[in-house]
């Protein structure tokens, strides 16, 4: 079992049930990130050190976010090594997380970029009555508890023509402690149930990249599910078949 895998693990152990989407400060989900932070960035693909491991998300960002410059949400963007990429691709970047200690390394880490950090539910963010051409979410779904209904609010943060970039994966079994039961349950989600779950979206065009067998995005060989799944919930009027369809900025 790599550290990643153990992470997640742990934070689902030591939390319960993944989350609900209603997020106070205090709360399990928050009180476990903030003890995490300061260590957050020792994973390779979560602080990018290694140059190899940075260019490799990079060029994988590039290709998944709009080709001209845009405003990009990131949700539960941890330290911000992924907004900061987006960033430094030319994006308008807002990110959120719900722990105010990895808000404030996300801050750190982009200043000077002219994105915004806010701490908040990447549930629910509290952006008002903003509107994005990208929402950015990494390994942050399967703990809000009710997929479907989260991807419906995100959808609704969209400008016509946006997409939803949703990096994901499936790591196993994790024994739930925090939960009623004590019973194992999955750490992580499925591609195939995200699909399903995006296919509800009105008219949703979805793709899926696998990215497991990419040691250079994890620093390491890996053996679990890892995928990037891109969701247009208004695709374009004149679109080729999904089977067809390029990843790549979408077109």
């Amino acid at each position: 079992m790599d550290d990643e895998t153990e992470a997640e693990r742990t934070r689902a152990d030591e939390t319960g049930t993944p989350g609900t989407g209603t997020a106070a400060y205090g709360d399990p989900a928050a009180t476990y990130w903030d003890s995490a932070a300061a260590r957050f960035d020792d994973e390779p693909d979560h602080g990018l050190r290694d140059p190899a491991v940075r260019a490799a998300w990079g060029g994988r960002l590039a290709g998944w976010l709009p080709g001209e410059p845009s405003d990009v949400l990131d949700l539960g963007c941890g330290t911000g090594s992924l907004a900061l990429l987006a960033a430094e691709q030319g994006h308008r970047v807002t990110a959120v997380d719900l722990s105010p200690r990895m808000a404030e390394r996300a801050r750190a880490k982009l200043a000077g970029t002219g994105a915004r950090v806010l701490v908040g539910d990447a549930a629910e963010p509290p952006v008002g009555e903003r509107r994005f051409d990208a929402v950015l979410a990494r390994h942050v779904l399967w703990m809000l508890g009710d997929p479907a209904a989260v991807l419906r609010r995100w959808s609704g943060l969209l400008r016509p023509g946006g997409r939803l970039v949703l990096i994901e994966g499936f790591w196993g079994t994790g024994t739930g402690t925090g939960t009623r039961t004590g019973t194992a349950r999955p750490v992580g989600i499925p591609a195939a149930e995200l699909a399903a779950a995006a296919a509800q979206l009105p008219a949703a065009f979805v793709r899926t990249e696998s990215l497991s067998a990419d040691p250079a995005l994890w620093g390491r060989p890996v053996a679990d599910e890892r995928y990037a799944m891109l969701v247009r919930p208004s695709p374009p009027a004149c679109h080729r078949p999904v089977s067809q369809q390029p990843l790549a900025n979408g077109r």
